[in-house]
């Protein structure tokens, strides 16, 4: 699959958009850019690990009571960053990225 460099800007934003937006822009893209395979990867993908990183959060949230929720939401805050920015440069480069620990909710 070879990406154009608007696909790889599209993507590039996709990515950068999660980190700061979550779900919305991977939402967005996914459900209007249905022509180009790799904005459609990489948009799902996106989705995928904004959901996760929803969960995480939630999941965080609730373990605050026990005091380790804190130590989670940082953990998962951290992991949101490092595979957000690793997605923004995959996709610059025009390469499919996947995060390793993404649950694939959207397919």
């Amino acid at each position: 699959m070879e990406a154009t460099q608007e696909s790889r800007n599209i993507s590039l934003l996709v990515w950068i958009g999660t980190l700061f937006f979550g779900f919305i822009p991977g939402l967005i893209v996914y459900l209007i850019k249905k022509d180009d395979a790799y904005i459609q990867d990489q948009s799902k993908e996106a989705l995928n690990w904004s959901i996760t990183a929803i969960i995480g959060y939630f999941a965080g949230l609730i373990l605050t009571f026990i005091l380790v929720g804190v130590l989670v939401m940082a953990v998962v805050g951290i992991a949101h960053l490092v595979f957000c920015i690793m997605g923004a440069i995959a996709s610059s480069k025009g390469a499919p990225f996947r995060v390793p620990f993404a649950i694939r909710l959207v397919k």
